[in-house]
């Protein structure tokens, strides 16, 4: 990563090329790619989407309050963000975590669509450009979550960081030409529909208001607060030292966000299926792919110990972190 220099210093030293960006696995950056230089912009879709669920919420709240609804909207929530967008989203599409049949994950993706973030491809640009940027000797403060917190707000729901010159994006073939994904990444939005459709027949308005925009709303707004407060401050358990954003655990929330709490050991260990990695740090997306280990489902699981550690990764001592769990070895 090269030597530590401060923030202005290192500013320069990347506009004039001395300090070299570093790949990552589809992020290739060309050279006049700069990490720093670009222009956060309000995005009119994603803004509109979100104010538009956000609407549908206070429609849900004042006029289809019942527990039904609400029932159905937490039990749809728990499946698109445990099912799809911890597991078939993040934990295998993006990182490959464990491997699955075609047809499953294909499911398990499209149940991540219905998250209302993105389609595949939106999905992996998004992960891969932020963990790209936090990769770098200088970190932009949108990658970064640095800005305060109402300013982040808006800035990751409503915005879009556009550098000046983009690198490189490849995604791998295999998905990249995948039929299925080509169709969802293309009609993400409308994918909404059919579970509409489906929820309106079960529960009537109600629980279309309910199971469409209260979700989309809360499933929005709670994975901007997840990646906000989880690249602030909180327990650490390992740093990646000569990187300008580290990852931090949530403790007391690995059942309301299914394990995606502990971003800290996610840096440590970016290729583990397993996030909850130490004593205690429930990870109910990390119990899913058990069982669908056991069902013949899922194979090749892997856990922080199956490849070499990162380089710079260092254990925080219970001294210099009293939250931080007891030494031991991984499994």
């Amino acid at each position: 990563m090269g030597t530590a220099v401060s923030r202005p210093d290192a500013t320069r030293a990347h506009q004039r090329g001395e300090v070299p960006l570093v790949a990552t696995d589809r992020v290739f950056p060309r050279a006049e790619t700069s990490a720093i230089l670009g222009n956060i912009r309000w995005d009119a879709a994603k803004s509109i989407w979100w104010f538009g669920h956000a609407a549908g919420s206070v429609v849900a709240v004042t006029l289809f309050a019942r527990w039904d609804a609400v029932a159905a909207m937490i039990t749809l929530t728990a499946l698109t963000i445990c099912a799809g967008h911890s597991v078939g989203m993040h934990r295998l599409l993006i990182h490959r975590s464990f491997d699955a049949p075609l047809w499953l994950e294909r499911v398990l993706v499209w149940l991540g669509t219905l998250v209302g973030m993105a389609g595949p491809f939106g999905m992996i640009r998004a992960h891969d450009m932020r963990d790209w940027h936090q990769r770098q000797t200088v970190c932009p403060p949108h990658p970064s979550h640095g800005a305060g917190f109402w300013r982040d707000a808006w800035w990751q729901m409503h915005c879009r960081y556009d550098l000046d010159h983009e690198p490189d994006f490849v995604i791998e073939d295999r998905v990249a030409s995948d039929p299925f994904y080509r169709l969802v990444e293309r009609t993400w939005m409308a994918q909404q529909l059919p579970v509409a459709l489906l929820l309106y027949a079960l529960g009537g308005a109600a629980w279309v208001f309910w199971g469409i925009c209260v979700r989309v709303t809360l499933s929005l707004t709670g994975h901007w607060a997840v990646g906000y407060f989880a690249h602030r401050t909180g327990h650490q358990g390992w740093v990646v030292a000569g990187l300008p954003v580290q990852g931090y655990n949530l403790p007391g929330l690995g059942l309301l966000t299914f394990g995606e709490n502990w971003h800290g050991n996610h840096h440590a260990f970016p290729h583990s299926a397993r996030l909850g990695v130490e004593p205690g740090q429930r990870d109910p997306g990390f119990w899913l792919i058990r069982r669908l280990e056991a069902l013949g489902l899922a194979r090749s699981i892997r856990l922080p110990e199956s490849t070499p550690p990162r380089e710079g990764l260092t254990r925080v001592s219970a001294v210099s972190n009293p939250s931080c769990a007891p030494e031991r070895t991984l499994s």
